[in-house]
């Protein structure tokens, strides 16, 4: 078996819907025709070719009577695709340790499926050699022992699963990697867009992502808005890569407005600051020189410190007074309000039809 399986990609390991797909353009019949003749959706038709599903022996009989192909024929070519697959399975020395890490990643593999990544309908031998490929390891089981060379923000109060992470970054470079953004990183020109990124949370919600994007690219970074995954307390993520380039990558955990807008303004400190060339895990709520620096610049960006003291000492945090206040400073009422409910000056529920929710990377 080994020399038979030695050097043979999965790519040659051909799926009966190929097979079916040449049937049917010499014939010059369409998947719809097929799916009417067989009793089928169109999409069942469309996933058998697309290689997603196999051909079960119901389905290989509504075959016979449909294109005239003798069932035998159908079951024995998906039953030699499937023995080829398994032997393949062997030769690369997949492990019943390996296949478990599928389960944790369930919900890594859907989404993988839903960006035309990974075939989640496959069986779970294809599924961990795919994963091998788009992680960037030999074995699944390597990747509690991989340090990952990057800085992300999450919270110690939620537990992390470090498949689900480890991969969360990848998708992280995978939605990244076509981002054309200019040659190299411009602090000089992030600082100078600034105002005009805390403009943004005026917008309207569905053109901030554009925007942003369309920002950051100007200055040498790749942004994007990234789907929060249980098991990955991620709320930001900054990485350079081999060649320069600088990632930036937000997700919206509960969906507040306030948070994003914060949590952005502290990871641009650290792109600011320099702090994307370390190895560090940027925690919500551990406490260091690098995190309270990129606090208080996410602070001090988004309420000036003098004027904020000064409010404060009014004591009067009527909402009229707090929308005046708000925009003085150039921010939506939201941001004031949670930072009163932070420091414990207001009570939390109060003014709560001023939070602003957002549903990005939520699917």
């Amino acid at each position: 078996m080994e020399q038979k399986m030695n050097g043979l990609s999965r790519d040659f390991i051909i799926h009966p819907g190929e097979t079916l797909n040449e049937i049917l353009e010499g014939r010059e019949m369409s998947q719809k025709e097929l799916a009417i003749r067989s009793g089928v959706t169109e999409k069942h038709v469309s996933t058998i070719i697309n290689g997603t599903k196999p051909i079960s022996v119901a389905y290989a009989k509504k075959l016979e009577y449909a294109i005239g192909i003798d069932a035998s024929f159908w079951i024995n070519l998906q039953s030699n695709y499937d023995k080829e697959l398994l032997e393949f399975e062997e030769f690369n020395n997949i492990s019943k340790e390996e296949i478990a890490i599928l389960k944790p990643l369930k919900i890594i593999i859907e989404y993988l499926n839903k960006i035309n990544k990974i075939n989640s309908e496959d069986n779970e031998a294809a599924k961990v050699l795919d994963l091998r490929k788009i992680l960037g390891v030999s074995n699944l089981t390597s990747i509690p022992d991989i340090t990952y060379n990057a800085a992300y923000r999450a919270q110690v109060a939620t537990k992390a699963d470090v498949y689900v992470l480890f991969a969360w970054q990848k998708i992280c470079e995978i939605l990244t990697e076509d981002i054309e953004v200019a040659e190299a990183l411009d602090t000089d020109k992030l600082r100078e867009k600034l105002l005009e990124i805390k403009r943004l949370m005026f917008a309207k919600a569905n053109t901030i992502q554009k925007e942003l994007k369309k920002i950051f690219a100007e200055c040498g970074i790749a942004f994007e808005i990234v789907r929060h995954f249980q098991g990955a307390p991620v709320q930001g993520f900054i990485k350079r890569n081999e060649q320069g380039r600088t990632i930036l990558c937000m997700t919206i955990r509960g969906g507040f407005a306030d948070r994003f807008w914060f949590t952005l303004f502290h990871e641009i400190a650290h792109i600011l600051n320099g702090d994307a060339k370390l190895k560090f895990i940027d925690f919500d709520s551990i406490e260091s020189e690098i995190e309270e620096r990129a606090n208080k610049f996410a602070r001090n960006t988004l309420l000036s410190p003098i004027d904020y003291k000064r409010f404060l000492q009014k004591n009067d945090f009527s909402l009229r007074a707090i929308s005046d206040f708000s925009e003085k400073q150039e921010v939506c009422t939201f941001i004031v309000i949670a930072r009163l409910q932070k420091n414990n000056n207001l009570e939390r529920g109060r003014y709560s039809s001023e939070i602003v929710t957002y549903k990005w990377a939520s699917e």
